[in-house]
Parts: structure tokens; sequence; C-alpha cells
């Protein structure tokens, strides 16, 4: 009786926690299918599937101290407030929309008035996406102001503190909303992303910024924002047809015109490097030369193959037939090919030059426009049964590449 006792007791010991799943199958302690958005092995059972936990966290000093606001400020105790926007103008979606990107400092103009207005209007209902849209706001003012990149403790101004107070509240207010990720809750995720997303730039933290595109375009494929193909090649609808697109405010934010140059950065009176773009000294070989030359036309050959994803991720939003369905996988391949031929090039180019640590900022910035692309396009339809797999393989360079922007630009001032 006593053994029995004592295996009994040694087997709940040694009972591993369940850490993934949906909260049903975590409560139950048992291995959950992760499907999205509700677990088969529940309602296979006719249990409720109580969904996922939310990616997005309230952070503290401790949590933000490399990817997000630099260790400076803690959430503990802070609260959703209810929004006191005013009525939406033209002059608002104007000013947001010239907010989602730096460039627009060079008087460069976004297409993405659409995307403004849906965050503008979900702001008067939700605090997070409202606490985001001020964040930006001041972050960009004090950006357009101090024309640095990045700062020091001793260098923030109230305005940019107040924006990262801001910012700290978004991300808390949203993980109190989505304390579990259910459907109504995925729009206001998606909408956060996307001014997250230009808060980093703005903030010049390319890591966080990376990570936010990532978690994004995750919940698009995990929650299935367009329809795809199952493993036997069946056509199911999207399962939210309203989610907010992130891949294409991503790839409308890269189209835009960008007039940062590579020119040689020099020192002004007070010992700081300032440049037309964020960019460090080089020497300046014949082959980097030769390869500002031909940015132009790297970057123009990227374009064209954008556009051409931004048509072809519309008409997958679309779809309704198998036939027209696997016609768009023959011109998803087309565009895998189109993209590897682009990189292929751009890896000759680079041999030319040197090693990888002398690139071209705005090379590496393309690198950047193109793995966007490459992640877009290989998620539309989800054909592939190891798709996860690659996916996985394909954000983490992802975060590679920004990763090595974002150490190059901190530091430096914009000239305009």
């Amino acid at each position: 009786m006593a053994g029995n006792h004592v295996a009994r007791k040694r087997t709940l010991q040694g009972r591993s926690k369940v850490k993934t799943g949906c909260t049903t199958c975590r409560i139950r302690k048992v291995k959950c299918d992760e499907n999205k958005p509700l677990c088969q092995k529940c309602v296979g059972t006719g249990r409720k599937c109580d969904g996922y936990e939310s990616p997005f966290r309230p952070f503290t000093g401790q949590s933000t101290s490399n990817s997000h606001a630099g260790g400076i400020i803690s959430c503990a105790g802070l609260k959703c407030v209810q929004p006191t926007f005013p009525m939406i103008t033209p002059q608002d979606i104007d000013l947001l929309n010239r907010c989602f990107s730096t460039k627009t400092m060079f008087d460069v103009k976004l297409g993405c008035d659409e995307e403004a207005k849906q965050v503008l209007q979900a702001s008067l209902t939700e605090p997070a996406i409202r606490h985001a849209v001020l964040s930006l706001r001041a972050l960009r003012e004090d950006l357009e102001t101090t024309r640095k990149i990045s700062v020091s403790a001793k260098q923030r101004t109230p305005n940019h503190d107040y924006g990262l107070r801001q910012y700290c509240m978004a991300l808390g207010g949203l993980a109190c909303k989505l304390s579990l990720l259910h459907s109504n809750g995925l729009k206001s995720a998606l909408l956060c992303c996307q001014i997250f997303i230009s808060i980093e730039q703005v903030r010049g933290n390319y890591v966080a910024l990376a990570q936010h595109v990532i978690q994004g375009l995750r919940i698009m494929n995990e929650y299935h924002a367009r329809p795809y193909f199952t493993g036997a090649n069946e056509l199911v609808s999207a399962h939210h047809d309203q989610l907010p697109l992130l891949d294409v405010f991503m790839i409308k934010l890269f189209i835009a015109p960008c007039k940062f140059t590579d020119a040689p950065a020099t020192a002004d009176g007070n010992g700081t490097t300032t440049s037309a773009c964020p960019i460090p000294t080089l020497q300046q070989s014949d082959e980097r030369r030769d390869l500002r030359k031909i940015v132009p036309d790297m970057r123009t050959a990227l374009i064209r193959i954008a556009t051409t994803t931004l048509e072809f991720l519309s008409n997958v939003s679309h779809v309704e037939t198998v036939a027209n369905a696997l016609e768009l996988l023959s011109e998803k391949a087309v565009l895998l090919d189109a993209l590897e031929a682009w990189l292929a090039k751009v890896e000759v180019n680079q041999s030319a030059v040197g090693p990888r640590a002398s690139e071209l900022l705005s090379v590496s910035f393309l690198r950047l426009f193109h793995q966007t692309l490459k992640i877009a396009v290989m998620g539309a339809l989800r054909s592939s049964p190891d798709l996860h797999v690659k996916m996985l393989m394909e954000y983490g360079q992802l975060q590679r590449i920004a990763s090595s922007i974002g150490k190059r630009v901190k530091g430096y001032r914009i000239m305009t």
C-alpha cells in the first residue's frame, strides 16, 4: 500500500508542466494539438476551447532592456484608460500616415491612408491603440526636433519620455485586453503591431521592429487572415476576413520612395556624426562607388517584384475556387524564383566589394525588404506540409538582418 502511494507520488512529481497550447489543455495538463483558432483536441471531445494566451505582455524594466523601452520605465500598476479622441479628420489621417515612416521626413508620400484611417477609428474604442498612436506622435515629434535616431538617458526630452510612457501603456493595455487571444482581439493586436513597428523605426530599434513584424505575420498565418489550402488541396475560406493585413502595410512602407543616401558622414562641432542617412564612415573604394551606382537599379527591381506581390496577395484574399487558387500557387512559385534571383545578384555585387561588414546600409535595408517579401509570399495559401519549419528559419533570418541594421544606425543623426 505504501509502495503504491510512493509510486503514485513519483509519477505526479515527474509530470512536466504544459507550457504551450490552449488554455483548456494547459489547465488539464494534456498535450495540445495547437490548432488555431480552436484546439481540435478540445472541440473533438466536446469541451470548450478557451483559446491561446496573447503574445503581447505588459513589460517591466527588466524585460525591456533590449527590445522595448530600454529598461527605463516599468508598467507595474498601469491601467487601461478610456479614449477621448474627437472625431477623425482628414488632417488626423494625413498626420498618422506621415508618422508611419521616417521616410516622410524628406517629403515622401506614403500610400497608407486607409491603414491610418483604420487605426484612428479603432483608437476611438481601444485604449491600447490610442496609447500607441499618442506614443508614435510624441516620439516622431521628438525625432524631428532632435534629428537623433537613438538617445541616451541624459539626452531624453520630456516629449521622448511621454512617448515611452504611452508606449508602455499601449503594450500593457493590449495585454490587458488580450489575456486570451480570442478572435475579437486579433484586429487590435495587428493594428497595434503596425504602430509598434513605426514606433521602433523612430527609435532605431530594429531588433524590436522585427519582433513585431514576425509576431504580426504569425498571427495572420496562424489565424488564417486569407483563404488557404489544407494538406489535401482543399481550399478553405479565411477565418477572419476583416483582419488588418500587416504584410501589405509593411510592403507599402518599403515601396515608398527613399531619399536617404549613403553619403559619407562628417563630424559636427560637438563631435557627433551626422549624415543624410545614418551610415558609418567607410573608406570609399572604386568597387563601393560602383555599388552605389547600381543600388537604385537593385531597388527598382525589388519594387517591381513587390508591386506584383501586392497584386498576388490581393488575389489570394479574394480567391474563391480551387482552380483559381492553383493558378495562384503557380504565381507564388514565380515570385519566389524572382526573389531568389534578385538576392543572387545582390550577393554577386557584394562579393566584388568585399566582406559583408562593408555592405552599404542601403543594401542592408533592401535585404530587409526582400526578406519581408519572401515571408509574405511563402505564407500565402500555405500549401506545404513542412511550411512551419521553413517559416521559422525565414523569421530567424529577418531577425538577423534587423539586428545588423540596428547596430549600425545607433547614435546617428538625420540631416535634411
